[in-house]
């Protein structure tokens, strides 16, 4: 069952419990969107309705992220997040998706892919992450048990210059709401997961949007080479709500090339 004529709110039993979906719209291959640390679907609210005018489009909480429950052992390693993926992308019986992540929703949407290429129809990661060195790695994740935060308000500033005011008062709000012991488990993971292993592992269609916060050489535009990608300048991390009109039209671009 690929269609849905009305805009439904709904919850999916997960792997670590309930998930918390919204799912409308009708026509062409669906798109499930895949929000970043500590957001959830409302980061997604216009591209949900611009994608609702001319096919089925969802998207949900993660575990541990907005209305869906959080797991019992925190567990928020990558491929677990891509299970909560999978469970709702089953649960609503789709049997072909196009999957937009934003950063952490973009590992997390390259996990499944790489797991289940069939089902995946293309991929649009909105600045995700590369493979970090496993040094950096553990130099970050020590100064955040050091000083978390010290740490995570340099990282929100940085992510947030060319942010809209409202949307800073949003992912302010968002960060303050996510459990520190969460947060540090969501980074743990994010910072030790290799993407590029999983994206090489996809061979349908993919692109990646750029922002100016994510043009380091550990980015995985940077990293594979070969990947596609367009810029979107005068925008924070968050492109879909800095300038949502601008990111609509990359959208509608990447999917008029899925068939």
């Amino acid at each position: 069952m690929q269609e849905r004529m009305s805009i439904t709110a709904q919850r999916i039993e997960g792997p670590a419990g309930q998930l918390h979906v919204d799912d409308g719209g009708t026509g062409g291959v669906p798109v499930v969107f895949v929000h970043s640390f500590a957001g959830s679907g409302s980061h997604w609210t216009s591209q949900l309705a611009h994608a609702r005018a001319t096919r089925r489009a969802v998207t949900f909480d993660l575990r541990g992220h907005g209305r869906s429950t959080a797991p019992s052992n925190n567990d928020y390693r990558i491929e677990s997040l891509a299970e909560d993926l999978a469970a709702v992308i089953d649960g609503l019986q789709l049997e072909r998706a196009v999957l937009v992540g934003h950063g952490l929703g973009a590992s997390v949407s390259a996990a499944y892919a790489s797991e289940q290429p069939d089902r995946v129809g293309g991929l649009l990661l909105v600045v995700p992450p590369g493979k970090v060195p496993g040094d950096q790695a553990q130099k970050t994740i020590q100064a955040l048990e050091s000083d978390f935060d010290k740490v995570s308000a340099a990282y929100y500033e940085k992510l947030l210059s060319g942010a809209q005011p409202n949307v800073r008062s949003v992912i302010m709000l968002d960060a303050q709401r996510l459990p520190r012991e969460t947060a540090l488990a969501l980074i743990k993971a994010s910072q030790t997961y290799d993407p590029v292993s999983a994206l090489q592992r996809y061979e349908g269609p993919k692109l990646s949007i750029v922002t100016p916060s994510s043009d380091t050489p550990l980015d995985l535009h940077n990293v594979l080479r070969d990947l596609p990608r367009v810029h979107m300048d005068g925008t924070s991390h968050w492109s879909q709500l800095d300038k949502p009109d601008e990111f609509n039209r990359h959208l509608d671009e990447f999917l008029a090339q899925i068939r």
